[in-house]
């Protein structure tokens, strides 16, 4: 059976990540263990929270290093949501100056302060590129989000979807086997289960 390991560092919405993922067919562990990391076919990196906080615990937890040879070097399949997505980059202007995985390069900003923060709630996906998680997705379909920061990737060309709140942001990338996205999947209803079905399918056959 595929396995998929949910990352647990202390915070994130673990629980609808992991029924949703349970919903594709997948056997789900939540876990920090070095071992169950390395053995899953895939890894998924939720998350709520600050950016500081979060990758300051991961460091704690010494798994930084586990998750980054199991994605860079065994190249399985990672999906980050939300904090997940934005830990991707380089580093956060989020309460300070903090690093994060650096898997590609690009920075977390705080949207304009003439903007609601934190942007909650259902807003539209626009496809910039394809991507086999957006396989069946129709373009401009509503995902829902809750943040206040966005990333600004440098390389343009993994960015997958924008989504428009005061400007256009980037809410989805891919590079090879990694897969982040700003929206949450796990609390999009119907459409949101295609994403994750997608990204089920995309474990268990191998790739594109």
């Amino acid at each position: 059976m595929t396995t998929v390991a949910v990352i647990d560092y202390g915070a994130g919405n673990l629980t609808s990540v992991r029924k949703a993922l349970e919903l594709t067919g997948a056997r789900v562990t939540v876990t920090a263990a070095a071992g169950e990391i390395e053995s899953a076919d895939a890894l998924v990196l939720p998350g709520v929270g600050a950016f500081g906080d979060a990758a300051g615990r991961l460091r704690e937890l010494g798994i930084i290093p586990v998750i980054a040879r199991a994605v860079n070097e065994g190249k399985k399949p990672f999906l980050g949501i939300c904090l997940g997505f934005q830990l991707v980059f380089t580093e956060s202007e989020e309460e300070g100056h903090h690093f994060g995985f650096n898997w590609m390069s690009g920075r977390v900003r705080r949207f304009g302060r003439d903007l609601k923060v934190p942007h909650v709630g259902w807003n539209r996906v626009e496809i910039a590129a394809p991507n086999p998680l957006l396989a069946g997705v129709p373009d401009g379909s509503f995902f829902y989000f809750v943040h206040s920061y966005y990333v600004d990737p440098d390389d343009r060309d993994y960015i997958s979807t924008r989504t428009d709140y005061g400007g256009q942001f980037v809410s989805m990338v891919r590079r090879e086997n990694i897969f982040a996205m700003q929206f949450h999947p796990e609390k999009s209803g119907d459409i949101g289960q295609v994403v994750l079905r997608n990204f089920f399918r995309y474990i268990s056959e191998g790739g594109d």
